[in-house]
């Protein structure tokens, strides 16, 4: 009987120490991209190009486009510009929470770790190079006063 309890013991410690393990892990916040960037997986994949522009020339408030469609763990390089005469936001926190950030490059300064937000000034201009993880529709608005509702939206899908 001692030898059966000490299979079951042994099992139990295992399943127990499995479970210490992902619990810590969800500590941490590792992910599979997040895993991936370890081994340099995806720090070998080229990244895709994507512009957009934070309104235009003529100061409609506008992003130009409206609608982007992504690819969960694919690599983006996400070029923002901002041709208008007045600054914009770039602001989608859902989408942000659904993303690994490589960096955000802005003149000479690269950030890293987690975005939620950019500021553009008049004729600034960013990279923002990321993974997508997390499939779903997220909403795109510049939050300055006035120009969600003159129509500054858009949307990101992740599929």
């Amino acid at each position: 009987m001692s030898s059966w309890l000490t299979k079951i013991s042994k099992h139990l410690y295992s399943v127990f120490c499995l479970l210490a393990f992902l619990v810590c892990l969800s500590f941490m916040g590792a992910t599979p991209a997040r895993a991936a960037n370890l081994s340099g997986d995806i720090l070998k994949q080229p990244a895709t190009e994507i512009k957009v522009s934070l309104g235009n020339a003529a100061g409609e408030l506008i992003f130009e486009p409206n609608h982007l469609e992504l690819q969960a763990g694919k690599r983006y390089n996400l070029h923002l510009n901002n041709p208008s005469p007045v600054k914009h936001y770039f602001t989608s926190k859902d989408f942000a929470d659904a993303i690994w950030t490589q960096k955000v490059e802005a003149g000479n300064v690269e950030i890293k770790g987690a975005i939620h937000e950019l500021e553009l000034k008049p004729a600034a201009e960013a990279e923002w190079v990321f993974v997508p993880l997390k499939p779903g529709k997220y909403g795109l608005r510049c939050t300055i006063a006035g120009h969600t509702e003159a129509g500054m939206i858009g949307d990101i899908v992740i599929k």
